[in-house]
C-alpha cells in the first residue's frame, strides 16, 4: 500500500495558524465572556432605611468627623479660559417648562456650533454664584447647607472659540480649566454605552460629586442630598437650554469607572454621577 503525501498550500497553512492564534486569544469566540455579579436586590431599601431620620433617635457615623473638603475645586496648573458674562434674558419660565423635552435621536443635533456665550449662560444657570447671605455665597441651584457637592466637567466637541477637550467649570472664577486637550468622543460614547446623540453633541456635561462636603455636616443623610442636588443642576441646564433654543438630554446609564478614569477621579472622594449631552437643534 502506497502512502500518499498530502501537501497543504502555504497560504492555507498561514490562515490556519492565524485563526488558531486568534481563537487562543479569545478574539474568535462566538460569545463574549461577561462577568456575572450577584447584586443585593434590597440594597436600595437598606440605603433608605440607613439614612432615615427618626424622632427621639440620634444616629451617627464616622463621616461627620472627616475633614470637610474645600468648597471650590480648582486646578491651579490648568490653562484658564475666560467665559463671557451671563446676561441672557430668554423666554418666560412658564413657557420654558412647557417646551422642555428630552430628545436622543441620532439626528437631533445639527453640525452648527454652540457659542461660548451660550455655554457661559448654561454653566452660570447650573451653578453660578448668584448672591450671598450671612457670609455664604449662594448659587443658581439649591444645596443643603450651601455646601454644593456637585462639580461640573464638560467635553467640548463643537463650541465656537473653544478647542476640543475636557474642561472643569471653576465656579469661583466663572471660567473653564482645560484638563485634557483633544477629541474624546469615542471614549465618552463607549462610557455611556453608545447611546444615540453623544458623538453628534456639541457639549457633553459630566456632573460629579464630592460627598464629603455634605456628609461632613449631615452624616449619612447627606448622601440623599447629594443625589437630589445633581438633579437640581441638571434641571437648570434643561431649562436654560430650552430658553436658548438648544436641545439637551440627560443620561444616567454609563460605566462609572470609565467616566471616573476620564476625569482622573478616584471614585471615593469624588465620583461621576450624571451625564447630559447638548447641542443646537437640527431644524
Amino acid at each position: 500500500m502506497v502512502k500518499r503525501k498530502i501537501i497543504i498550500p502555504f497560504g492555507l497553512t498561514l490562515i490556519f495558524l492565524v485563526l488558531s492564534a486568534l481563537a487562543a486569544l479569545g478574539i474568535c469566540a462566538e460569545e463574549k465572556q461577561v462577568r456575572k455579579v450577584t447584586l443585593d436586590p434590597y440594597l436600595g431599601q437598606r440605603f433608605y432605611e440607613s439614612t432615615k431620620l427618626i424622632p427621639d433617635q440620634e444616629r451617627s457615623s464616622p463621616l461627620a468627623t472627616y475633614r470637610k473638603p474645600e468648597l471650590y475645586k480648582l486646578y491651579p496648573q490648568a490653562k484658564k479660559i475666560s467665559l463671557p458674562p451671563a446676561d441672557f434674558n430668554g423666554i418666560s419660565l412658564e413657557e420654558t417648562i412647557k417646551k422642555r423635552r428630552s430628545k436622543r435621536q441620532d439626528d437631533v443635533f445639527s453640525d452648527k456650533p454652540v457659542s461660548l456665550k451660550e455655554l457661559s449662560q448654561l454653566l452660570f444657570s447650573a451653578s453660578g454664584i448668584t448672591g450671598s447671605n450671612r457670609g455664604l455665597e449662594l448659587r443658581a441651584s439649591p444645596s443643603a447647607g450651601a455646601l454644593y457637592p456637585i462639580e461640573i466637567y464638560l467635553m467640548a466637541n463643537n463650541v465656537l472659540g473653544l478647542d476640543e477637550g475636557v474642561y472643569h467649570y471653576s465656579v469661583s472664577g466663572h471660567n473653564l480649566e482645560l484638563l485634557k486637550a483633544g477629541d474624546f468622543r469615542d471614549r465618552i460614547a463607549h462610557a455611556v454605552m453608545n447611546q444615540p446623540g453623544v458623538k453628534e453633541s456639541a457639549v457633553v456635561f459630566i456632573f460629579s460629586a464630592i460627598p464629603g462636603r455634605t456628609t461632613s455636616k449631615y452624616d449619612l443623610r447627606g448622601w440623599r442630598y447629594v443625589y437630589m442636588e445633581v438633579g437640581y443642576v441638571s434641571e437648570n441646564i434643561y431649562l436654560e437650554a430650552t430658553s436658548l433654543g438648544l436641545s439637551t438630554t440627560a443620561m444616567s446609564a454609563f460605566y462609572d469607572d470609565e467616566l471616573n478614569n476620564l476625569l482622573d477621579l478616584n471614585g471615593k472622594d469624588e465620583m461621576a454621577l450624571h451625564v447630559q449631552i447638548l447641542g443646537r437643534k437640527n431644524e
